[in-house]
Formats: C-alpha cells, structure tokens, sequence
C-alpha cells in the first residue's frame, strides 16, 4: 500500500529529477513557498535538520577556538564599495534598500550577500597589537542575493548560513587556518552527511572575489551533477591594505592582518536530498536525522499495544531521537509518511508481537525488515543506526568513484559529456583562456584541482601545451 501511495504521489526521478527533488522537499514538509519570489518558509521538519547541522558545526567551531558574533543585516554602499574585486563579484546579485520610512536614504545600504566588509571594518578598530591575535570569530545568520533562477535550498534569494572570518599575525598561521576549517567541513559531511566528497583548489575563475586562494569540497548527486560543499578562503593581507587592518609586531613594527573566510549554508540540505533521496522520498542518515526511529502501532484500538509503544519509546529515547505516531491514520499511511520523511529506522508494535515479545524494525534505506527480541532492543537499534550511517555513505561513495572519468583530450572530452552526466579528470596547463573553452564547448566547470592529483598525461586536454595539474570538471548546480 506504501510503495503505491508514494509512487502516486513523486514524480519518478529518473523520470524528471527537478520534479522529483521539488516533490520531496514539499512533500516531506521541508519547505513551503513563500508570497516572495525565490524565498522558502523553512517549516518545523526542514529547520530541525538544519537545526543538527548548526549545532554539530558549531562545536566544532567551537572546540577549535572560534567564537560566535553577529554583524549588522545592512552594509553601507561605501563600505561595500572599497574592495574593487569583491564587489564586482557580487553587485550583480545585490539587493539595495533606497528608502527608510518614507524618506530616501542619503546613503544607499546593501542587504548583505556576505559579511567580509563589515568583518574588517570591525576588525580595523579592535585589531591593534599581536596579542590581540588570532580573532576567530563565526557569524550565524541569513544573507540575500538576487538570483535570478531559483531552487529550494539550492539557490534562494534568502538563505541561511554560517560565516567564519578570521585574523591572523602571519600568512602561514592564515593558510593553516583555511585548510583546517577545510577539513573540518570534509569530516562534516562524510561522518554526518555520510556524502563523500573531493578536497581541492578552485582555479583563479572560480576562486571567492578578492581572495588569494579558495578551497572546496565537492560532492556528487544522484544525477551526477556537482554540488559546492562548501569553500574556505585565504584572503591573504590583501583586505587589511585595503581596510587598514594593521597592528603592531612583536618588534613594534606595523604589519598588515592575514585573513580567511569561510562558510557552508542550507544547500546542504539540498545536497543530502539529491545524494540519498530515492523515489519514495527522502532518506536521511541517522547522523543528521530529526526522528531516527518512529513507533507505529499496529491495531492500536487493542488493549496494551499504545501502552507499550509509550514504553518502546520511553526506552529507546535515551538512546536515539524518537517519536511515536498515535494518529488515527492506516498503518501503511502511517508507513508511507515515514518513509517520505527519511526516518532511518521504523519499529512496529502489534498485539501478536507483544505476545511474543518482539517487534519488527525496517530500515528506510533498503527496506530490510527485522524481528528483534525487545529485550535486545536497544543494542539492535544502536547498531542498525550505525550500519545505516556506514552503508549510506559506502553507497555514495560508490557511486562517486564509478563515475569520473578520465580524458586527454578535448574531444574525448565532448564526447564523453555527450553520452552521459559525469565528473571528468583532465590535465591542464593553468590558463584561463582553456578553462573558459572547455566550459563553452561542453558546459562542465572545473569543480577543484584535488589535493590527491593523478598524472593523466602530461599536456593539456584543451591546448596540448604542458600541464602539471589535474583538474576534475562538472555539469554543477
């Protein structure tokens, strides 16, 4: 009854995979539209996810030095204005606020798009000697960019995030900074998110704005489309010369701060939809999972069955996040909800099982159902939730390393984004002018140039100059 009512109600997404992601987000009660365009209602399901992922981040910030501020939501035009190349790169997406009450401004502000200006304005006047370095300081917070398409979590006009911004005495202490926080993010989403991903360089093309060196993780969809993690910058001294960020050394000497930026937001949600979803829904790992088990009671109206659904759940809840659907909904309703949410593991309880003592588990990734004796109940919960979290990420993981494809040449390039969507790893000379032909002729960006290189050759794909560098390149969201 489950697989039929789900079937009815998804677009297959192999079938259409935009319909079936805006399926799944609606339908699994993460978002709902708003009256503005490109704006999401994050509803209760959708926040509470977001709600573990800030909160699993922000002890690792956390247990690494950093500490949470908040920056004004408005940026002065001025302000923005004095980073020539920052602003270039976002004032195409930048929404101005012209009026105040009812009286024109007489200085335009930005809704921001990021905080790096007001991060060094500020830092300008409380940086002033060494001691006051390392400031590592994280902000919590929404920013708005004026996109033109948009998507639910993948690209909105308004969404959440956070952004870290740093100060540092010395250009190695900065760089040392971007690639742990780097990491971090890395571990973040292959132990909670169970989505691999691939650590690397972005190109000049595609570095931040302003920035001397941007890093990024780089995961795959179930589409085989690229999706940025996450990036880390180094910004180098270049913001402090133009900020004036100066404070004095150690041999009371003026030296300029070295600065890093850092940010991952609410497109990871979209991220863990497009890796794991199938089409009866969205399938969470139980890392980042709101509900990681669900009792259903099964003849519920019979004496004893809620009762001992209440006492399962009483049980279980010092082990794992749990809830219990009472409603007076069919079981395969109530089956077919569940499954739709992701919820990692559903246990049903009826009065023949509790004659028995046992219960049925079922796992929402593969649908393998077990019985289990309830006085075993909490060692086979914890260890299916851990088999679970393991086995979705082996399965991304797989599906990542089967589809990149190696290519030395321009041609066998086109011809292999021609028969399928697919990461391809290419060598590469480092000019600009080939990333841009590449990306014309086959719409495939360069995603990074991975920390774990591989010698393909040693010319590049597009010009046949020589190449030292591999490149891994993606159709990308």
């Amino acid at each position: 009854m489950s697989k039929d009512i789900k079937i009815e109600a998804i677009t297959d997404m192999e079938t259409d995979f935009a319909q079936w992601y805006t399926d799944v987000v609606k339908k699994a009660e993460l978002i709902d539209y708003s009256p503005v365009r490109g704006c999401m209602v994050l509803r209760p399901y959708g926040y509470a996810i977001w709600e573990l992922i800030q909160k699993e981040l922000d002890s690792k910030f956390k247990e690494s030095g950093h500490e949470n501020v908040y920056m004004p939501l408005f940026i002065p035009e001025s302000l923005l204005q004095k980073e020539k190349d920052h602003v270039e790169g976002f004032a195409p997406e930048c929404a101005v606020v012209t009026i105040g009450g009812q009286e024109p401004l007489n200085e335009r502000l930005i809704v921001r798009p990021t905080s790096e200006t007001l991060f060094c304005d500020h830092y300008a006047n409380i940086i002033e000697s060494y001691r006051d370095l390392p400031k590592l300081y994280n902000q919590w917070c929404s920013v708005v960019r004026w996109e033109k398409n948009t998507r639910p979590f993948l690209r909105t006009m308004e969404f959440l995030w956070q952004e870290g911004h740093t100060a540092h005495e010395t250009a190695e202490e900065a760089e040392a900074e971007t690639l742990k926080i780097l990491d971090i993010y890395s571990n973040f989403y292959e132990n909670i998110l169970a989505i691999p991903v691939i650590k690397g360089r972005k190109t000049e093309r595609e570095k931040f704005a302003g920035a001397k060196s941007t890093y990024t993780v780089e995961s795959m969809m179930h589409d085989k489309k690229a999706l940025q993690g996450g990036t880390s910058h180094n910004f180098g001294d270049g913001f402090a010369k133009t900020f004036g960020i100066q404070f004095t050394d150690k041999n009371n000497k003026l030296q300029y701060a070295h600065q890093t930026s850092w940010g991952v937001s609410t497109r990871m949600i979209g991220g863990i939809i497009m890796v794991h979803g199938d089409n009866n829904g969205l399938v969470l790992p139980p890392n980042i999972a709101p509900i990681q088990l669900i009792v259903v009671p099964i003849a519920m109206h019979k004496e004893g069955v809620l009762d001992k659904a209440k006492e399962i759940k009483e049980r279980l809840s010092f082990i794992a996040r749990v809830s219990i659907d009472e409603s007076d909904k069919s079981p395969g309703w109530k089956f077919s909800e569940a499954e739709m949410k992701g919820i990692p593991l559903r246990l049903e309880i009826g009065p023949k099982d509790i004659e028995k003592g046992q219960c049925v588990l079922v796992r929402r990734d593969n649908r393998e159902k077990y019985t289990i004796q309830l006085s075993s109940l909490e060692n086979e919960v914890s260890a299916l939730l851990i088999k679970i979290q393991k086995d979705l990420f082996a399965k991304a993981k797989k599906h990542l390393d089967s589809n990149i494809r190696p290519a030395t040449s321009i041609q066998e390039f086109e011809s292999i984004l021609n028969e399928e969507t697919c990461f391809i790893k290419t060598m590469w000379c480092g000019d600009g002018a080939c990333e841009l032909e590449i990306k014309e002729k086959t719409s495939a960006t360069s995603r990074c140039m991975p920390f774990e290189q591989e010698e393909l050759g040693d010319v590049c794909v597009c010009c046949g100059k020589p190449a030292n560098k591999m490149v891994i390149w993606g159709k990308a969201y």
